[in-house]
């Protein structure tokens, strides 16, 4: 079995733009929209995703903040193998234009005219608890949420 660590997943999630958020709707429903993260991945598995205040995203998360991230890398293409993620989390609602720009990148111009200063931006992070990968042979799992209660304190 190949053992990615968490570094390596967020090399890969790094490669790829585009991912499927799935959030909780009200009716109890799992809907999964496009997001970008423009290749923004810190290196301790949080994401990150920019939308409006009033999207369907923003309320589902108010009411379940337990969402779930697809990626899917470029597969096949020149005799590259495919890397798939599918990551558990929990996500939060930020409204913080100092945050904003910490994660801002002028692609997101195109979306949102004023950039940071749009009205009603709102940042959604994603902090994993669990990663699944998959690199088209073999698979593995990160389980962030009991590695990180296992650090001793201090550390």
């Amino acid at each position: 079995m190949s053992k990615f660590t968490l570094k390596d997943v967020s090399e890969k999630m790094r490669d790829i733009d585009f991912a499927i958020l799935s959030t909780r709707t009200e009716g109890g429903s799992v809907a999964g929209r496009p997001m970008s993260n423009n290749r923004n991945v810190d290196f301790d598995g949080d994401t990150y995703f920019f939308t409006c205040d009033d999207a369907r995203t923003v309320a589902d998360i108010r009411r379940d903040s337990n969402v779930g991230v697809s990626y899917q890398s470029k597969s096949g293409m020149l005799g590259m193998k495919p890397f798939f993620i599918a990551m558990e989390g929990r996500a939060s609602l930020v409204q913080d234009k100092e945050q904003f720009a910490k994660h801002w990148d002028k692609d997101l111009d195109s979306w949102f005219k004023q950039g940071i200063d749009t009205p009603g931006l709102t940042m959604v992070r994603v902090e994993a608890e669990r990663i699944h990968y998959w690199d088209g042979y073999e698979e593995g799992e990160l389980d962030l949420a009991t590695a990180a209660a296992q650090v001793p304190a201090g550390t």
